[in-house]
């Protein structure tokens, strides 16, 4: 896989190929930064059959592991300054990535601002394919992270309540830990999510409660045995499943979180009515 030529360097990742910008002295680094592109190696491993993957043994207490976030964005530029803020104080080490999925709302400049590394297509690719791909880059890059956060960009300042998830892995207590919000705001009436839950039993015996949370944490192995994520919003309906199946414990952990939630409307439904193909989608391809 290809490494980045400086760690400090902003990576984005745009279709085939990864593409180093040295940081700017500016907020918005420009087209003029970019002085590297190498190809992209990937990387794709199967976790459908028998168990694989034992649990990993937790680390000893007295060493602090390394972090990495990886936040999934489509036109968040209003909310995603607030969330990679909200993280950056909540895990001042940890590298902070943004997958943006084509936004076209200047949601890109905005992490580039908010000091994450971008990773962008030119074109919407999907959730999945677009987690995929930052994840993806960031393994590339020769990362030192023993851990991995992935969450959502439209969590504003509730992001920075996430770091129970990191502390339950890194305890030991579970390979996956998933956040479910203490309370639930907006939504439809629970069709998709009802069939995420019924698709995850059937396919791995587990009951989740959670089964479409976007936020987890894991070990970098752990992560590198589920991927490529599922397509679309079939990625954590999909993971959960692989999760199981590889033999990985999963633990869900009720946070007081925040989201940009959809409603009743035309628009909230047709929504979910894309969330529910894709939980189809990973289903059926999981039998």
């Amino acid at each position: 896989m290809p490494g980045s030529s400086a760690s400090t360097g902003i990576s984005i990742f745009i279709d085939s190929r990864i593409t180093t910008v040295s940081p700017s002295s500016t907020s918005s680094p420009t087209a003029t930064s970019i002085f590297q592109t190498v190809p992209v190696m990937w990387a794709s491993t199967s976790t459908l059959g028998a168990p694989q993957y034992p649990p990993v043994p937790p680390q000893p207490p007295d060493r602090r592991s390394d972090l990495a976030v990886i936040v999934a964005a489509r036109n968040e530029a209003d909310r995603v300054g607030a969330t990679l803020d909200a993280l950056a104080d909540a895990f001042p080490d940890a590298a902070l990535w943004v997958a943006d999925d084509a936004s076209d709302d200047g949601t890109g400049a905005v992490a580039l601002a908010h000091g994450a590394r971008l990773v962008g297509r030119g074109r919407p690719h999907g959730k999945g394919a677009n987690m995929t791909a930052a994840a993806e880059a960031m393994l590339s890059e020769g990362t030192s992270a023993t851990l991995v956060l992935l969450c959502d960009g439209d969590l504003g300042e509730s992001a920075g309540r996430l770091a129970p998830l990191v502390e339950a892995v890194e305890r030991g207590d579970c390979d996956l830990a998933v956040a479910a919000f203490r309370v639930r705001v907006g939504g439809g009436f629970g069709v998709a999510l009802g069939f995420s839950r019924w698709a995850v039993e059937r396919r791995s015996g587990y009951r989740a409660s959670a089964p479409i949370s976007g936020q987890r944490a894991m070990r970098t192995e752990v992560l590198r045995s589920l991927l490529p994520f599922a397509p679309g919003y079939g990625m954590e309906t999909a993971m959960t499943i692989d999760a199981v199946r590889a033999g990985h414990r999963i633990s869900e952990v009720e946070l007081d979180l925040a989201h940009r939630a959809t409603t009743r409307n035309l628009r909230g439904f047709l929504h979910r009515a894309r969330q529910l193909r894709d939980f189809a989608r990973a289903w059926w391809s999981r039998r």
